[in-house]
């Protein structure tokens, strides 16, 4: 697999070295080389691109103003990798969906490391993408890929005991882990990515997975040992499904 990138620094030595690695690099292919955010936009609405390595400090548009415009395309977003010299941003690039984070100077070892995740997450999304559109862009077979941390990891469904929407992340609780996975995701977007006949949302805050539920009242339920309340909205389908169990 090659990967289309493009380099974004204001800075032309910074600039004139990324894209040295870039070009020293088996899987990456350099589509273009821009001296601010704006230039960028406008390459990448000509171009389809896979990887974009970014500098965040430049005038006019930043390069974490430029991810929250990309954040928007959703699933043909290219990835971001930043490159800066200050490391305060790496909470923001987080949020923006980044791929990863070189902080200035680096290394062609630290970039490689940086462009490897790339490729890895490029596959695994191919592969996921693929399985996807065997299963009509539904999620009918036995397991799903999240985005969690910088990688993508593949969760059985039949593992999933429920899940927790936290604003714009979500946590999986699942069987064989203590600590809930967490992803930079919504739980609406989740919601319907999973079998119905497997899940059911209860509440604004929680999905939970039917064949894990321990008992049930008319307005909460049981999984393990936490119990979930059915919120007002979700009563309805929650009634559906109790009239199975009476």
């Amino acid at each position: 697999m090659i990967l289309n990138c493009i380099a974004v620094d204001d800075e032309p030595l910074a600039l004139g070295l990324v894209c040295s690695f870039i070009e020293q690099t088996p899987f990456l292919k350099l589509i273009g080389r821009y001296a601010s955010a704006v230039e960028a936009l406008t390459g990448l609405q000509e171009q389809s691109i896979d990887v974009i390595f970014l500098d965040i400090q430049m005038p006019d548009l930043n390069g974490m103003e430029l991810a929250r415009v990309l954040d928007s395309r959703g699933k043909n977003k290219p990835r971001i990798i930043f490159t800066t010299a200050f490391n305060q941003f790496a909470l923001q690039g987080y949020r923006v969906d980044a791929l990863d984070y070189l902080l200035k100077p680096f290394n062609y070892e630290e970039f490689l490391h940086a462009a490897t995740k790339a490729l890895t997450y490029a596959e695994l999304l191919q592969k996921s993408n693929n399985a996807a559109s065997a299963a009509d862009e539904r999620i009918e077979d036995n397991y799903l890929f999240l985005k969690i941390e910088y990688q993508l990891v593949r969760i059985a469904l039949n593992e999933i005991l429920y899940i927790e929407g936290l604003k714009d992340y979500v946590k999986v609780y699942v069987q064989s882990a203590e600590k809930p996975m967490l992803s930079l995701t919504s739980l609406k977007a989740l919601e319907e990515k999973l079998p119905s006949k497997r899940f059911l949302r209860v509440h604004r805050s929680f999905i939970v997975s039917l064949d894990k539920i321990n008992s049930i009242t008319r307005n909460a339920l049981q999984i393990g040992k936490v119990n979930i309340t059915v919120g007002d909205q979700y009563k309805e389908a929650f009634g559906q499904f109790l009239s199975k169990w009476v």
